[in-house]
């Protein structure tokens, strides 16, 4: 929300700090979460075809805007850490030929405007909206940047379960001689939006900064840019894998969108 710009450097410094440690965390290969939440899904509904131009936004050390480039598209990837950007393009050696990377903030309207009017059938921002200070200047920018019937898909902590000061509850029980267990959370508050500090990786230098919206918020400002959501996951582990701790089983913990930009539609 735009009340929140003032923490667009408190953010991006904070991001610097915590670049080194969330890339060696990653790797080549992300972590679990990733790999079996956000990936299969956002593959899914972005259905990109050989020789497409794709905008991978905030790309962190680029491990999906390479996945982008195997799959044959032309990937423009950034991010607003210089540093999470020079991981990535040492990590991303063999397939450079097909990802430009780049360092620009999801905020500058004219930074963003410069990727090229109408130049993408496709952009992706993977769990990356809920740490972004403001993001209608990127909506904004994306109903220009996309070509028309062009799609954004993009994931974030699913904001109806993963909300500030939630509680994780984790709860064994007897009964009739068996030991039974249930999760859940605990939710004070949901319709405030609400910036917060953040650990997301353990021993990560800084918490990062991010920024609670309900839903209404994030679907109410792409449908006052002209698109349309014709696309949705809630992605949750499965049960098979339980390993007695409390994991995310029934309750997902992120959303997927897509949303398309209208044919004809103004730019």
């Amino acid at each position: 929300m735009s009340e929140w710009r003032d923490s667009v450097q408190d953010s991006q410094a904070r991001w610097e700090a915590n670049a080194e440690h969330w890339d060696d965390y990653m790797g080549e290969a992300s972590n679990r979460f990733h790999r079996e939440l956000i990936r299969p899904s956002t593959e899914k509904l972005l259905n990109v075809q050989k020789g497409q131009t794709v905008l991978d936004i905030a790309c962190g050390n680029g491990n999906f805007s390479r996945r982008l480039a195997e799959l044959g598209a032309e990937v423009i990837a950034f991010d607003y850490s210089a540093k999470m950007v020079e991981r990535a393009r040492l990590r991303s050696k063999d397939g450079i030929d097909h990802i430009d990377y780049r360092v620009v903030d999801a905020t500058d309207d004219e930074a963003l405007l410069a990727l090229g009017r109408q130049r993408f059938d496709s952009a992706v921002a993977n769990m990356a909206l809920m740490d972004i200070a403001d993001i209608t200047p990127l909506i904004r920018a994306l109903h220009t940047l996309l070509q028309p019937n062009g799609v954004f898909v993009f994931s974030i902590t699913h904001p109806c379960f993963q909300t500030p000061h939630m509680r994780k509850v984790h709860e064994v029980e007897e009964v009739n001689g068996e030991m039974r267990v249930r999760d859940s959370i605990q939710i004070s508050r949901y319709l405030t939006a609400e910036c917060y500090s953040a650990i997301g990786i353990r021993n990560q230098p800084l918490p990062h900064l991010m920024f609670h919206r309900p839903l209404s918020y994030y679907l109410n400002l792409l449908f006052s840019f002209g698109f349309v959501l014709d696309g949705t996951a809630e992605p949750s582990f499965s049960k098979d894998e339980d390993n007695g701790q409390f994991d995310w089983y029934e309750m997902p913990p992120a959303i997927i969108f897509r949303f398309r930009k209208m044919s004809g539609s103004c730019t």
